[in-house]
């Protein structure tokens, strides 16, 4: 019992220290035009989920270029953030249920919220196209499409520089193009590093 109280105050705690965070540390990421990031994770599918059968394992890498497309928008509200377009080649390396890659090129709407000072949580949703050269039987092509939306949380060490963690629910499918169609629903857990420029 006294265990589920002490989380409790930490989770309080913590949830007053980002409320009275200071904003000053956010002003690079209010004015910047582009960002600019590497991630790096470990990823599986969902067997069962849809429908999913076969277990695959990926290590990640993400090269992210972003675009900064409005100014900081709703200040004062619980929602004041910015818009921005997010560009992304993945290297997904497998390694299970074989040896193979996963690449292409994602294309993602974000919404970063700017209020929590040096916090900057932030939400995204897109898609692209990826090749993967698995051979997986249940897979009827290599030419792939993939959707995605996931949430992280970016902490800036200094106002130009942020590390992040973030998760993400993926997707690809040949989108009914070949036969077999099997998806590969999965989650990815990546952590990475930004700057803001």
């Amino acid at each position: 019992m006294k265990r589920n109280y002490f989380g409790l105050f930490l989770l309080v705690i913590g949830f007053l220290f980002v409320m009275v965070a200071s904003g000053e540390a956010a002003e690079t990421v209010v004015t910047a035009k582009n960002e600019l990031a590497v991630l790096t994770g470990y990823g599986i599918t969902h067997r069962g989920f849809g429908d999913t059968r076969t277990q695959v394992q990926t290590v990640d890498l993400i090269g992210r270029f972003g675009w900064f497309l409005s100014k900081e928008v709703g200040v004062g509200s619980w929602y004041q953030g910015r818009h921005e377009l997010l560009t992304e080649l993945p290297l997904h390396l497998v390694v299970d249920p074989k040896t193979a890659v996963i690449t292409g090129a994602y294309f993602l709407g974000c919404w970063k919220f700017t209020s929590l000072g040096p916090w900057l949580p932030y939400a995204f949703a897109g898609g692209g196209i990826v090749y993967t050269d698995m051979d997986l039987p249940t897979m009827g092509s290599s030419l792939n499409f993939s959707y995605q939306g996931g949430t992280g949380l970016q902490y800036l060490l200094r106002p130009d520089l942020a590390v992040m963690g973030e998760y993400r629910y993926h997707h690809i499918s040949n989108a009914g193009t070949a036969t077999p169609n099997e998806p590969l629903n999965s989650s990815h857990f990546l952590v990475g590093i930004s700057r803001f420029f």
